[in-house]
């Protein structure tokens, strides 16, 4: 699986949470507050300094209301429908070595986005998500191997071929028990939330 250099993903993932923020009015303290990270933090990845893990970016994504994808999207928009293979961007979370390759063109007017998932032997990834002001729903599909997947307190365990549908509203964990790489694809579509 192809990467993208990481310089380049850290340029592009600083661009889309400056016009994230940018576009919510939001300061850089404000941000902070809402996704419990620190504002130091947030400038260095504002300012391309730093590589975030992915429990800091999925912090960053539930603050900002938007699904993680969306952090590794080209800003400018194109009438393109296809996303090449050497055109998805590709990451690796410095923390598990797991990297994710966002599939869906990022600049179509679906609301669907696919992102494929090569998650290493052994690794683990836990993300604090709540609930946010839209509703992300995800289904887990996977393609080779196996993975745990624990949404609240429930425990799924998942082996090729089984999908789980989940909605990003309490924390979930991802851990693959075993000793060989799996691989899924994720599958997200937003929602708003129904105000009662």
């Amino acid at each position: 699986m192809k990467e993208k250099s990481s310089d380049s993903l850290n340029t592009r993932i600083a661009q889309r949470v400056r016009d994230l923020r940018a576009a919510r009015g939001l300061s850089l303290d404000e941000l902070a507050t809402r996704c419990g990270v620190s504002r130091s933090m947030l400038s260095l990845i504002e300012r391309g300094e730093s590589s975030p893990t992915a429990v800091v970016l999925e912090k960053l994504a539930t603050g900002l209301n938007v699904p993680l994808a969306s952090l590794f999207e080209v800003p400018q928009p194109s009438d393109n429908p296809v996303a090449r293979w050497a055109d998805q961007p590709s990451w690796s979370d410095p923390h598990s070595g797991y990297v994710r390759r966002n599939v869906s063109p990022s600049t179509s007017e679906s609301p669907i986005q696919i992102v494929e998932v090569s998650f290493p032997p052994k690794a683990r990834v836990a993300y604090e998500t709540g609930a946010r002001e839209v509703q992300i729903h995800q289904q887990v599909w996977v393609l080779e191997g196996a993975i745990d997947v624990t949404v609240g307190d429930a425990l799924h365990q998942l082996g090729t071929g089984d999908c789980l549908a989940l909605v990003l509203d309490r924390p979930v964990t991802y851990h693959n028990p075993t000793r060989k790489t799996a691989r899924y694809a994720v599958v997200i579509t937003t929602t708003p939330t129904s105000r009662r």
